[in-house]
């Protein structure tokens, strides 16, 4: 083709050759994160590989929701899924066209799913496009239809009359490695998955890998899972057939939410869960008769929202983010509904519970208190400083950002690292469209047992939230990954406990909502004339010293000792990233008591007790070695 270079633009003829139409299974291939988002390799939650369980999921959900089937069951034989409901079954003359055929399916018809999630026919075509092998089989009235697919390609269909099998649906599928390449399923984020699709879904069991879950209290039961700190009252549970809402208070900082609909969980919110923090502050305003600001009611807050809507419209395939503004076609606006059940129900509630009121109130009263201490600090002063600072090179700031409508919203990231050579090094080795720096002035304090105030009276902490833009609301969060990138050595590892108190104890939501990450980088570097290698682990170091003749071995102490050539290797697509996570499980108090607190000789007698140096871990591996 033709190439003609005026004032340095590449002009490439543009005609008829240049048009081209791709099969429904090729597209989706070519352009896999319009379908699924992000592809991943399993280590994160909301990894491709998990969204293709949802989306067949979803179908099966749509049956029980339906009023058909009551149970479902999961399979994960390596990296293959299979799941099998007992709802009415596909009619069997639309099995291949359902998976196969694009704009083809059942949800456009409100009639026969009232309250789908999946709305567009696109969910478990994606899956059979994404998956080297595909097998989808409908059982009805006694006869079957099963049609094989490797890629979106029809390999074979069958057809069998006379099973006493019962009516549903059986998918089995493996996401394919030449799309999204090597990766693993993490069975913990499953388990998850399908405990959320039972506590959404009163009376359904999902059976998976001979675990049961299975919820008899819905919101509820979630709610109390995921507490990470005692509830300071009972939790309100309020429900009818459309809507589902707990509320409970907590002694944490921030603001927890868990918003659904139709059983689709939207991590981003959207207008629903608008709806129920408008109608909340209302509700409890009128209650008490106290112009209260919204941002006390609501401080420190736990709440579950789950609705469920006719026809609902999401802000991505994906579907984190409901942008539907009325409940159905014919139905009220979500704003109205929401807010009118609450008004109803939390009113009745509150004057039925006049104990749980008054901890309400109480709490309340306390945020309001500690918000005036902080608007005691001067406002505009505040702002020239943070204004200052994050102009003078404390933050190298990135062109994209999470809360903009672009492609790489998604990717866009922050990097938390103390001093100038470790921050200069990430900061020439960055992609500055969607790769931010913060850097840390030495160790930022410990904040355990602070109050809020502490953040608006020291330096670090201030910019640092002005720089994730969190102030206010973590709606406005400016980054999807806020990763703390500090040396593998022990004043580093103290800075990465520091920054992650902090967040425990003023934005917990920002690590519950998985945005918190630890950068891993090498601790060694194993090479030769003709390889080099990057060692994670001492194990990995004495494995490469193994293969590798005459190598050369480099002990990186800090950030700043790598070169900014050699750091672009680890902070890009293949970075090695540690989630931080927080569970019901997790004592978060406890351990915070413990590692931040005051018990000094008791931290200093458990360090000494579990305290092995390396010469004792290389010990150990020579053993093992020789064992094998």
């Amino acid at each position: 083709m033709e190439e003609i270079y005026q004032n340095n633009i590449i002009d490439v003829e543009y005609d008829d050759s240049s048009v081209r139409t791709l099969e429904w299974n090729k597209h989706i291939r070519h352009r896999p994160g319009m379908y699924i988002g992000k592809l991943g390799d399993g280590t994160s939650a909301d990894d491709g590989i998990y969204v293709l369980i949802k989306e067949i999921l979803d179908n099966s959900i749509d049956e029980f929701m339906a009023g058909f089937g009551r149970v479902i069951e999961v399979t994960l034989n390596d990296k293959t899924i299979t799941v099998r409901d007992f709802g009415r079954g596909i009619p069997l003359g639309k099995v291949v066209d359902v998976v196969s055929v694009m704009n083809t399916g059942a949800k456009y018809d409100t009639k026969v799913f009232k309250r789908s999630v999946g709305l567009n026919g696109v969910g478990a075509k994606a899956v059979n496009a994404m998956s080297s092998h595909f097998e989808i089989t409908s059982f009805r009235d006694g006869q079957s239809r099963m049609a094989i697919f490797s890629a979106g390609e029809l390999l074979d269909v069958k057809s069998s009359e006379g099973n006493a099998l019962r009516n549903g649906t059986l998918v089995q599928f493996t996401p394919d490695e030449t799309v999204f390449g090597v990766y693993e399923f993490n069975v913990e984020f499953i388990e998850q998955m399908l405990r959320n699709y039972s506590y959404l879904n009163t009376g359904l069991t999902i059976k998976f890998n001979g675990q049961t879950f299975l919820s008899k209290n819905g919101l509820l039961d979630l709610l109390n899972e995921n507490l990470s700190s005692d509830p300071l009252y009972s939790p309100i549970h309020l429900k009818n057939d459309d809507i589902e809402i707990v509320i409970t208070h907590t002694t944490n900082y921030g603001e927890s939410y868990f918003s659904f609909v139709n059983g689709q969980h939207t991590t981003q919110g959207g207008t629903h869960l608008s709806a129920f923090r408008e109608g909340l502050t209302k509700t409890v305003k009128e209650f008490y008769k106290k112009d209260y600001d919204p941002a006390d009611i609501r401080a420190s807050i736990v709440a579950a929202v789950s609705v469920k809507i006719e026809e609902p419209v999401f802000e991505s395939q994906t579907k984190t983010r409901l942008g539907s503004k009325d409940m159905g076609p014919q139905g009220p606006s979500i704003r109205q509904f929401v807010c009118d059940f609450l008004k109803k129900e939390l009113d009745n509630y509150l004057h039925k519970h006049p104990d749980t009121a008054d901890v309400l109130n109480k709490k309340i009263l306390e945020a309001e208190r500690e918000r005036k201490e902080i608007s005691g600090i001067p406002k505009k002063s505040r702002e020239v400083a943070k204004k200052v600072s994050l102009n003078n090179r404390k933050v190298r700031d990135c062109r994209v950002h999470y809360n903009d409508k672009n492609p790489l919203a998604e990717k866009s990231m922050i990097f938390i690292t103390e001093g100038d050579s470790a921050s200069g090094s990430i900061t020439k080795s960055r992609d500055a469209n969607y790769q931010a720096v913060f850097s840390l002035r030495g160790k930022p304090m410990n904040c355990y047992g602070k109050t809020r105030k502490v953040v608006y009276e020291n330096d670090e902490f201030t910019l640092l939230q002005a720089a994730l833009n969190i102030e206010d609301s973590m709606d406005n969060l400016r980054y999807n990954k806020v990763i703390i990138a500090t040396d593998a050595d022990v004043d580093g590892m103290h800075i990465r406990l520091l920054m992650i108190t902090f967040f425990l104890r003023f934005f917990p939501e920002l690590i519950r909502l998985g945005h918190v990450y630890i950068l891993q980088t090498p601790l060694f570097r194993v090479r030769n004339k003709k390889e080099t290698r990057y060692c994670y682990t001492n194990e990995e170091r004495q494995l490469a010293i193994a293969q590798i003749s005459n190598p050369e071995i480099t002990r990186f102490k800090g950030l700043g000792e790598i070169s900014h050539d050699e750091f672009r290797n680890f902070i890009d697509d293949n970075m090695r990233l540690e989630q931080v996570k927080i569970t019901k499980e997790d004592p978060i108090m406890g351990l915070l008591e413990f590692y931040m607190g005051n018990n000094t000789y008791e931290r200093q007698d458990f360090i000494i007790d579990n305290l092995k140096i390396e010469t004792d871990l290389i010990k150990e591996l020579e053993a093992a070695q020789n064992l094998n």
